[in-house]
């Protein structure tokens, strides 16, 4: 079983070309094995039937993200559609909305929740029923997660949000 580890690890790791995500592969790749023992055949090549499960996996996750961006990107349009900003400014508040739409959900809602809604971090904390240094916390993740995103994107000035301090 250890070589067959290796070789999940090894294709794995040529699929995805990144160490950290050849691991998340090869571990969902494990777990989807022990679920559908009972699909493998004793008289066919374990090593072929993991190195399958392993492709599948891949895959999935390929689709799986493409599915996400395309979410995204809608996502973003519509922020963009609603928005009355002039002509000019249309584009960046694209890469604003599209920075925002793919932010993790739990970063997401916390920052709608306190810079578009206005309520407060008690209130958005009672509101989710989360204590109130989780809001805190997952606000400032979120803003230097668009700040990251703006530098790499930009490699201009970090994007600066209204509503609390980035420190």
């Amino acid at each position: 079983m250890e070589g067959d580890l290796a070789a999940m690890r090894r294709y794995a790791l040529s699929l995805a070309r990144d160490g950290q995500d050849a691991d998340d592969v090869v571990q969902d790749a494990l777990l989807r094995a022990i679920e559908r023992q009972a699909t493998f055949r004793p008289e066919r090549s374990r090593r072929r039937w993991l190195l399958a499960i392993v492709h599948n996996v891949f895959i999935s996750g390929l689709r799986r993200k493409a599915a996400e961006r395309r979410r995204n990107d809608r996502f973003a349009e519509t922020l963009v559609a609603h928005g009355d900003a002039p002509q000019e400014h249309h584009a960046r508040l694209g890469e604003i909305a599209r920075g925002f739409a793919a932010l993790p959900e739990h970063h997401r809602g916390v920052l709608h929740l306190t810079a578009v809604e206005g309520f407060s971090y008690q209130e958005c904390a009672e509101l989710l029923d989360i204590p109130v240094g989780t809001v805190m916390s997952r606000v400032s993740r979120a803003r230097a997660a668009l700040r990251r995103a703006e530098e790499e994107e930009r490699g201009a000035v970090p994007l600066r949000l209204v509503g609390g301090c980035d420190d």
